[in-house]
């Protein structure tokens, strides 16, 4: 199979939610996509730590297998975010963001990755963003998230690394908002206008849907859930479960694009990863999801879909 990349936050996070809280624990969008891809493909990581990140914690990345020679250990703290989901499970509110070793974070690849042909850029800031994809040889695949933050203050920047990636990772209220649509189907669009050949929204419990300047919309609904215990990096997970699957599907050597077909696949697998995120605090479920528990899972989601 062939090798993920992904660049993003490497992060302690303090999440309060109805049904409790956790006091830093395991997070950001890096640790999320890494533990739901690596299910299905080799992982390589870039981002930075600082002297507090545990060896637990590295554990647990270390037990998928995921390739850890990007992370960067700086002295000083890790990237901390505080937030909470008390009164809308569908967006949290952040109480406090401490960026620390982050703020200074330069990506610089291992020699060995950058022949990496999955890439995904996670929600960092697009110069940052561009600076990964100037380092990479000869991707086949590359996708990118975003957020309303870079939206607003760094948009130009921004579309300048939509115009270079297959596919666009965003959310209604940001489609909305980059392409100033109140109305979400003409905002996908518009947002697949900037350069994307692809473009998937993330519903949360309405699931998600994915866009295709030559095939037009796919829409795949949210496995049910009866209690959402946290929400924090579902979208990662969806992301990770995504690349993943499309990775296991490319033997090295192979280097036609993924078809059309198999995004509409890597959606059922992304949606069943993120359903599991949700259950537990930080990646304590996410982590447990083994290849028994996603095909189970999987099948489910497929007679949902299935007429």
């Amino acid at each position: 199979m062939s090798e993920v990349l992904v660049v993003g936050s490497l992060a302690y996070d303090s999440v309060k939610t109805p049904s409790g809280k956790a006091e830093r624990s395991l997070g950001g969008s890096a640790n999320y996509f890494s533990v739901s891809s690596s299910l299905f493909s080799k992982v390589r990581v870039v981002g930075v730590v600082g002297s507090d990140y545990s060896d637990a914690d590295r554990e647990i990345l270390k037990t998928r297998g995921v390739d850890l020679d990007g992370m960067q250990v700086v002295n000083g703290k890790t990237f901390h975010w505080e937030g909470t989901y008390e009164h809308n499970l569908n967006e949290a509110v952040t109480l406090k963001t401490e960026l620390n070793v982050f703020a200074d974070f330069n990506p610089e690849l291992p020699a060995k990755y950058k022949d990496t042909r999955f890439v995904f850029l996670a929600n960092i800031d697009p110069v940052l963003q561009l600076k990964v994809l100037s380092q990479i040889q000869k991707p086949l695949f590359v996708g990118m998230d975003s957020m309303n933050f870079w939206i607003d203050s760094k948009q130009a920047d921004l579309i300048e690394v939509m115009k270079k990636v297959d596919i666009v990772f965003v959310n209604e209220g940001e489609a909305k908002m980059l392409t100033q649509v109140d109305n979400a189907i003409v905002a996908i669009k518009k947002v697949a206008e900037l350069g994307p050949e692809y473009v998937v929204v993330k519903r949360g419990e309405y699931g998600s849907t994915v866009y295709s300047k030559t095939h037009g919309f796919f829409q795949c609904p949210a496995l049910p859930v009866e209690k959402v215990v946290d929400p924090t990096g579902a979208g990662d997970s969806f992301a990770g479960g995504f690349f993943g699957y499309l990775a296991s599907l490319r033997p090295s050597g192979q280097e036609h694009k993924p078809t059309w077909t198999e995004l509409k696949q890597a959606t059922l697998a992304g949606t069943v990863m993120s359903s599991q995120t949700i259950q537990d605090f930080s990646l304590k479920a996410l982590a447990k999801v083994d290849k028994s528990s996603y095909q189970s899972l999987s099948a489910d989601l497929v007679k949902m879909i299935t007429v």
